[in-house]
């Protein structure tokens, strides 16, 4: 039957109900969002976009699912400083990254992204098509001189057979959990179907407070959990934490004791440390003509990924976010256009998200007070690229084929959109978290081992994007789930 898996998972499923695809109950009323509150590192309140669910993040996700380049493995040099190498190369996760995107059901086209890294195989999924609009803004960056591609997506999408298909390609994907069950999130690719064996259970609104250890402080024990407001205490042989960079942070903090006084794997003094979140952008580009797009992120850009003739250091990413609605707006309305409400500018715009890389930094944590409150210091760094890639994407904006109806004046101009309501996004937006249990082969500047095992502890694993040494500038989800599937085989290996 194999060995007894147990989950604990501190939040319950999803509810499915028709306000999963309404944007007032998600983006402004925030109805699936955490309720807890931490503090910035100033002290004030800060109210995190995060999600406590049975498939965590990945339920609200976009289901871009990129690999890291095989240059993000190595030492690459920024205009703002270093991001430092990994401990393994891009060719050790590369067989995980494929199966990872089998298991996602992960739409792609190889070849088209002009930085991607070599792969194994093919994708099992043909790219998702592009709506006119998104046609013709891929037809025009490829006029001027750039390789766009179709964003790798994870979702359970058959465009030759609609009818039957599982994805009805909405515009509430992005940002919602999907109430058909089409998204390839957490929960649907590999929770749920796991449970099915006899061996394995699942404990949901399950707060696990702090992990023991043995009394030589050389293996954990137990997990103490609170349940229901009842408080229970679970044992097993190995322990695998996998709450987000900045919850398995936050607990292994938690879990101090005499043998490990500033929490357990931390000898290093690094857990916490070196928290990254990217350097992100929502920007509107808005026209006269209005965008009638339906589902609306299948584009992406990264030729400015590495940098340009002009600026030799990595830029970022530009791909696209859901198609923004007025009622979402309202939860971070941009600078008002002359003439234009939330709704018209909505109607008239395409809605880019750019990702930039940001570097580790020890200074940038995560902490927990005598309280138990979560702390969450940041302080944004290596901008100056994503400025610049911000310029390029006005600049290409502007080149845009000349319109029937208004010309080349069609551009009404980009826009900055705050998500988060009056938080920057790399602060509250934690989406992207990674970093704070990184791993290495020197115990004196890692926590976890190359196996993402804690160097201190014999039995102690971290899966999530804790153990990432340096951010790249794309989604971090698909090499979240290749890892887990690098460690589960070392995990197998070790049982036998």
């Amino acid at each position: 039957m194999g060995k007894r898996i147990l989950l604990l998972e501190r939040g319950d499923y999803v509810p499915r109900e028709k306000n999963n695809w309404n944007p007032r109950a998600v983006n402004v009323e925030g109805k699936y969002q955490a309720k807890e509150i931490w503090r910035d590192g100033a002290g004030q309140p800060l109210h995190p976009h995060t999600n406590y669910y049975v498939g965590g993040n990945t339920k609200f996700y976009g289901a871009a699912l990129f690999r890291l380049r095989e240059e993000d493995f190595g030492e690459l040099r920024h205009s703002g400083g270093v991001s430092p190498a990994w401990p393994i190369d891009y060719e050790d996760l590369e067989p995980y990254y494929l199966k990872a995107e089998h298991l996602y059901h992960v739409h792609g086209e190889r070849g088209a992204d002009p930085t991607e890294p070599p792969s194994s195989g093919p994708y099992l999924h043909r790219a998702v098509s592009h709506e006119a609009r998104i046609q013709q803004l891929s037809d025009d960056f490829a006029r001027m001189g750039l390789k766009p591609f179709h964003v790798p997506l994870g979702i359970q999408l058959d465009e030759e057979d609609r009818h039957g298909s599982k994805c009805i390609r909405c515009e509430t994907c992005d940002g919602f959990p999907c109430l058909v069950h089409a998204k390839s999130d957490a929960e649907v690719v590999c929770v749920d179907p796991a449970l099915r064996f006899p061996n394995v259970q699942l404990l949901t609104n399950a707060y696990v407070e702090n992990i023991k250890t043995s009394p030589t402080g050389r293996e954990v024990t137990s997990v103490r959990v609170q349940r229901n407001g009842v408080s229970e205490e679970y044992s097993a042989n190995i322990i695998v934490v996998s709450c987000g960079a900045i919850n398995s942070a936050a607990l292994l903090l938690r879990s101090a004791n005499e043998k490990h006084p500033h929490g357990l794997a931390n000898g290093s003094d690094v857990v916490g440390r070196h928290y990254m979140g990217h350097v992100n952008s929502v920007l509107m580009a808005v026209s006269k003509c209005p965008n009638p797009t339906v589902f609306q992120k299948t584009l992406a850009v990264n030729d400015f990924y590495f940098g340009e003739k002009e600026w030799p250091y990595p830029m970022g990413h530009i791909s696209f976010v859901g198609k923004l609605d007025g009622e979402s707006l309202k939860a971070g309305a941009p600078a008002m256009a002359p003439r234009w409400t939330l709704e018209m500018m909505a109607a008239h715009s395409m809605d880019f998200w750019l990702t930039s890389e940001d570097l580790p930094d020890p200074n940038n944590r995560v902490t927990v007070g005598s309280d138990g409150r979560i702390t969450l210091r940041y302080k944004p760094n290596n901008e100056e690229g994503h400025k610049r890639l911000i310029s390029r994407l006005e600049q290409l904006m502007k080149r845009q084929s000349k319109c029937a109806v208004h010309g080349h004046e069609c551009h009404e101009g980009l826009f900055s959109r705050n998500l988060f309501a009056g938080q920057r996004i790399p602060l509250a937006g934690v989406a992207h978290q990674n970093g704070t249990i990184r791993f290495g082969r020197d115990p004196r500047t890692s926590a976890l081992d190359v196996n993402c095992k804690a160097h201190e502890l014999d039995n102690l694993y971290v899966v999530d994007g804790s153990f990432f040494p340096s951010s790249g500038a794309v989604n971090p989800a698909l090499t979240i789930m290749a890892n887990a599937l690098r460690v589960a085989d070392h995990l197998r290996e070790r049982l036998k």
